[in-house]
């Protein structure tokens, strides 16, 4: 009886991580493969923590390049993942998790600080909030969507996306203020509540082709328009960079659109 007491109040701890062969790791190595790309993940999520302090103090610009600068992570964790074949579930959930704070509730938390604090009562903080739960049911469908399956195109718009469109319109609004206060506010909460609608739809996007010689002769059109859209950025700044997101969130709708037709014309 006292063993078994003694059995009961033992505190139980979880599982150790397991090697492929089953059997616990006999030692744990000081740096794994997947710290490298680890270390730019977690610079995502850092940089996406200061965009929602930038924004708390009304740096609203400073809370944009945070942003993008998170983007930049995103983008760099991949390939130095790639090149140092430091792929793992850790570091796909650790992804999943700093793309929910940059991308998810970082531009929220912008829209609301920016123009939709000023709506009345709880409408700012509802119609904010659709981002962040936008891009939290928009990451849990992707983790469970890519088990086995080679990334070459999106169900639904990517969080990434979504938070470079909202940037995007902020930059341009707070540069070239083109609508009332009013009316901004309300051009802001029509953008942010198509955008969470989006990123749980099924449209179809596809991921940005590599700027390479193989690229080009497999996709000269579509290719021909990133370089068009990234010169008119560096040209027109924000407002172009606005329009370029806007573009490519029109043209994942109306191929989705033109796939549906096609496949009712053939049945």
């Amino acid at each position: 009886m006292a063993d078994a007491g003694q059995q009961k109040s033992q505190k139980r701890y979880p599982p150790f991580l397991k090697n492929s062969s089953g059997e616990r790791s006999l030692r744990f190595p000081a740096v794994s493969r997947s710290f490298v790309p680890s270390v730019f993940t977690v610079m995502n999520m850092v940089s996406g923590y200061i965009s929602i302090v930038m924004s708390g103090e009304g740096s609203f610009v400073a809370a944009c390049w945070f942003i993008i600068l998170a983007s930049f992570f995103d983008t760099i964790d991949g390939f130095v993942a790639r090149v140092t074949n430091g792929t793992s579930d850790f570091g796909f959930e650790l992804d999943s998790l700093s793309d929910l704070v940059s991308f998810g509730a970082a531009p929220a938390y912008l829209v609301y600080k920016f123009g939709l604090e000023g709506l009345p009562g709880m409408t700012g903080i509802c119609v904010s909030s659709l981002l962040m739960i936008g891009s939290g049911l928009r990451l849990a469908r992707f983790n469970i969507s890519m088990i086995g399956y080679k990334k070459e195109s999106f169900s639904g718009l990517p969080t990434p996306a979504q938070a470079l469109t909202i940037v995007g319109f902020v930059l341009w609004m707070s540069g070239d203020p083109v609508f009332p206060v009013a009316s901004m506010r309300m051009v802001l909460a029509g953008l942010s509540i198509a955008l969470s609608l989006l990123m749980i739809s099924k449209v179809n996007y596809d991921t940005l082709p590599k700027p390479t010689r193989d690229a080009f002769k497999r996709q000269p059109v579509q290719m021909s328009v990133y370089i068009i859209a990234m010169f008119c950025v560096l040209l027109f700044h924000s407002k172009a960079f606005f329009l370029a997101m806007l573009l490519y969130i029109l043209v994942g709708i109306v191929r989705s659109i033109t796939l549906l037709f096609r496949g009712q014309w053939q049945t």
